[in-house]
This record gives C-alpha cells, structure tokens and sequence, in this order.
C-alpha cells in the first residue's frame, strides 16, 4: 500500500457509496472524510481544505452541481478539483459538470482502477499547477531584479565621462559585462564601419575569451559580434542612428562555453553602452517550464497505463468531428470494443497481467488504425473506442474485424473464458451522417447497443 498524505472529501447521500470509495481510497493510503450532507461538505471544504472532493450529482437536498457552483464561487475552495460521481449514462449531464466546474467524472458501479487512476491524475494536476504557480512568481521576481539591475547600469553609463575613476571601480565588480563602444565611420560616406572599444569590464572580456588590454583601443567589434549573431552589428549601428535602444537574447557558443546573454544596447554620444547579463539559468528553466507544459497537457489527455488518448479527450474529439462531419455530409464511425470476460481474467492471473493484457490490446489497436484524423480511446476500465471520420459502415467493420482478428492473433491464455481458450474481444459498430436533428449522444448509444448485441450473440465478434 502507497502512503499518499493527500485527504479526500467524499460526498454521498448513499452510506454504501461512500463505503466502498471510502475502501478503495483507504486501501492506497489516502485520508478519508465522508459526509452525506452536502451542507456540512460545504462547510467541511471551508475549515479546513481537502486536496480533492468526490460528489454525487444526485443528491436530495442539494444536487452535486450547486455544491460544485458554490465551491468554485468561494475564493477559500475555488482551486478544489472536484470530480463528479452519477449512474447517469447522459453525455449532456456530463457536460453540465464540466460547466459548472467539475474536474473529471466517474460512473457508478465503480472499478478500482478508472477511480484511483483519476483521483491521482486530479491530485498530480493539482500539484503541477501549484509547482508552475511558484516558478512564475520566481521567475516575475528574478525579471524584477534584473529590470533593476538594467535601470542601475543605464545609469552608471549616463555619468560614464564624468568620473572614469569611479565608473572602473564600479564596472571591475558589476555581476553583469559592460561596454562603451564609439562608433568608427568612413571618412568619405560617413556611414558607421565598425566600433572602437573605448571601455570594457572583466565580464566582457571573460565572455569574449580575450583580455581587456586585446579589446580596449581596438576596432574589432564587428569581427567578434559577426560570430555570435551576424545580424547584432546592424542593429547596434541603427542604436546610433536612431537614438532607439534595444534589448534582445542571444545564444553564444564557443569552444569552451555555451550560453544564453541578454543584451542591452543604449545610444551613448556617438556610440553605445551595452549591458550584458548571462540568463542561461533563466533559458534553461524556461525550456524545463515548456517540457512540463508539454508533459502537462499529454498528462491530461492520455490514458496512463495503454497510452491511448483518455475518455476526456475523446469526449472533446467525438464532439468536433460531430460537427465537422455534420458540415461536410460525412458519415462518422464509432467502433466500441470490451475485453470478453476480463474480470475472470484478473481474478485467475491477477491484476498486474490483466494491466499487462489491456496494454497488448491497445497496441492491436494503435497499430490497425493508419489516418492521423482516426482515434484510439480508452474509454473505461476493460472497454476501447475508435472514433473514424468520413468512414462507411463497410469500411468500420473491416477495421472492427482486423482489431478483433489481432486481439486473437496475440493468443494472450485466458484458462477462464468459456468461449476460447484465449482472450478475445467483441466490438459493436455504428455509423451515421450527423445532422441539425440528431444529438451525438445517438451514435454512442447505437454503437453501444451494438456491442450488447455482440455479447449477447457469444462474444468474439463484430455487430
């Protein structure tokens, strides 16, 4: 048993309900409190905050989605996923709980597995967006600081010619490279050429990989910058020609380092002062923020044990092809599958193989399905569905037919099955051209009905 330190709220007018969330939870280590009163629920959330609340939609004295409308109005209980619980089948209930601030859902009678793995899908988002919340603030921090660093030595560089003595001191101990460029123009055009360096300070010069006695008095600005960025020398003649400063990220590589610096360049008589801060750190956390974005967002639409998409990025799929096939007259395709007698399997080889098993079977399915606009979903527990746009009912069930032929291919030993030896799948197929009259919850539904009817034939085949 894990040891989570998460506490969870669970809210059910039915004692037998919360008995048996209250044991799978339990079971994996998380806190526990239950209530039956969604008035006391309300005031449970306020004294002292759960990590998570499990709701019953259905409830008598108030229903599930005024508990969640007030929770997400109350700036105290705003941030609490809450994930809805129902017997209800009705696409557009499950809409309405999204509306009014639901996380996620979870169908009655319950299985193990879907609940644990989305109250830890809940709790690791929840987490994710605080950890993302607190590098904001440091990065928002660290952008201030470094606003007042710039501010700091624009000001130094204004008073550059007054005090040489006092602007070396300051320039040998500023964290940040400084420099004063006077401009070098042809006699003849007067257009700028180059860029004498007039002043310099340690950092620089470290970056540059020379000593300040190789840059000071010499017209070799050009050369240099020409190898980190082609395009910086003509942006820092337009500096002086215009008076209009600018501030830009630049990679640098040499042999002996690689970095990111951020250059400040501002019109200094008849030249520029540069400012120069090394920011790798902070390009490096950005990048690391993009890949946790990334991880972020598949997190919130993959299925964590088959990496198949999940049943809520389906449910948002199926609704945008609905509409585009409804637009272009196109026939839409759903193909429902269901492991045939899965949970004798778990019960003779245990759950870990049947993990294993439902993992082979997505791969059969990935595999079958070749258009980047078909999906492949794990839509519940032991069940699969494909969602195939501009696709004929013959052509459906071909596709039902080779994941069905696949799944028995695998030859994955089911002793238990009292129709193979092997484990096998049953698929339901139902095809229609959306349109204005029919809701999408129609072809769930008849593609379910078809799956039933495949069950009730014998199993292992496709209606």
């Amino acid at each position: 048993m894990t040891q989570n330190k998460q506490n969870i709220l669970l809210v059910d007018d039915l004692k037998e309900n919360l008995q048996v969330l209250d044991k799978i939870l339990s079971n994996h280590g998380y806190k526990v409190r239950k209530t039956l009163d969604p008035e006391t629920a309300l005031l449970a959330c306020q004294s002292s905050q759960p990590d998570l609340v499990i709701l019953d939609i259905r409830m008598p004295k108030m229903d599930g989605y005024t508990v969640c409308q007030r929770l997400k109005s109350n700036l105290l209980t705003s941030d609490i996923p809450v994930i809805f619980i129902s017997a209800l089948n009705d696409v557009l209930d499950k809409v309405k709980a999204f509306q009014v601030g639901g996380a996620d859902y979870v169908s009655k009678p319950f299985q193990e597995e879907e609940v644990l793995a989305r109250v830890k899908h809940q709790l690791l988002l929840k987490q994710q967006r605080k950890n993302l919340e607190a590098e904001i603030k440091k990065r928002q921090k660290k952008e201030e600081e470094l606003q007042q660093e710039i501010f700091r030595h624009q000001q130094t560089t204004e008073i550059l010619y007054q005090s040489r003595a006092f602007i070396s001191s300051i320039l040998n101990h500023s964290l940040d490279g400084i420099a004063a460029l006077e401009a070098v123009r042809d006699p003849k055009t007067g257009n700028i050429e180059d860029f004498r360096c007039l002043l310099v300070n340690p950092v620089i010069a470290n970056i540059l990989d020379r000593s300040k006695d190789q840059l000071i008095g010499k017209i070799l600005f050009k050369r240099i910058v020409s190898r980190i960025d082609p395009y910086l020398i003509s942006k820092v003649v337009e500096v002086v020609e215009t008076g209009h400063s600018f501030k830009e990220d630049f990679y640098y590589k040499t042999e002996h380092q690689e970095a990111w610096y951020h250059v400040i360049a501002v019109k200094l008589g008849d030249g520029v002062s540069l400012t120069i801060r090394d920011v790798t750190e902070r390009k490096l956390l950005e990048l690391q923020l993009s890949h946790a974005n990334k991880e972020l967002k598949n997190l919130a639409i993959v299925d964590g044990l088959t990496q198949l998409k999940n049943r809520f990025y389906f449910d948002q799929r199926f609704e945008q092809e609905w509409r585009r096939c409804m637009r272009e007259s196109q026939h839409l395709a759903l193909i429902m599958c269901d492991v045939d007698y899965f949970k004798s399997y778990n019960d003779t080889y245990g759950h870990p193989m049947g993990d294993e098993c439902l993992k082979q079977v997505a791969d059969v399915i990935q595999g079958i399905i070749k258009r980047p606009s078909d999906l492949a979903a794990r839509y519940g527990g032991e069940e699969f569905i494909l969602l195939l746009a501009n696709t004929s009912l013959e052509g459906a069930l071909r596709i039902a037919e080779s994941v069905r032929q696949g799944v028995e291919v695998l030859r994955i030993p089911h002793e238990r099955s009292p129709i193979s030896p092997h484990v096998t799948l049953s698929c339901g197929v139902a095809t229609m051209i959306p349109t204005l009259d029919a809701l999408s919850g129609t072809l769930l539904y008849m593609a379910d009905q078809a799956l039933y009817e495949a069950k009730n034939r014998g199993r292992n085949q496709v209606v």
